[in-house]
């Protein structure tokens, strides 16, 4: 199994990174989601279910991602989700905002990538730490470069 959890101070408006996670924007911060369709709930709720379509290079997966919790409020937002990938792997991962200023915000990135079968369990047992987390944290990046833009 592996797990994460980074986090970064932004200087942009708690409200302003908050939407890069809406439906009709996680494009912006996941260039590699082809569709991000809701199927199931409303997009805020708990149980809620969104059908995604992923590409790396010539391969495509779809999966049902799946809202475990959710919280919006004024100073902190909150969501964690969870789906199967490839049938091999079970990826589950947070993201929080917490407002520490008018245009300051921290964010915490979370989340584990667990092997369900024989083929995922040896497959997270060959991949690299390093190679793991520089998707971390070119994820944490574009969450920022994204803020940051007017």
């Amino acid at each position: 199994m592996i797990t994460w959890s980074e986090e970064k101070i932004i200087d942009a408006n708690i409200e302003k990174i908050w939407n890069l996670f809406a439906d009709e924007n996680i494009q912006k911060i996941m260039p590699k989601v082809e569709q991000h369709r809701l199927i199931e709930k409303q997009p805020h709720e708990v149980g809620a279910k969104h059908e995604q379509t992923y590409r790396e290079g010539r391969r495509a997966e779809t999966y049902v991602v799946e809202t475990l919790a959710y919280e919006d409020t004024d100073e902190k937002k909150f969501k964690q989700t969870s789906f199967v990938l490839g049938g091999a792997f079970q990826v589950s991962y947070t993201v929080a905002l917490e407002k520490i200023g008018k245009d300051r915000t921290r964010f915490t990135y979370s989340g584990q990538n667990k092997g369900i079968n024989f083929v995922g369990r040896a497959m997270l047992k060959l991949g690299s730490e390093k190679s793991n987390m520089r998707v971390v944290h070119e994820f944490m990046g574009k969450v920022e470069q994204q803020a940051l833009k007017n």
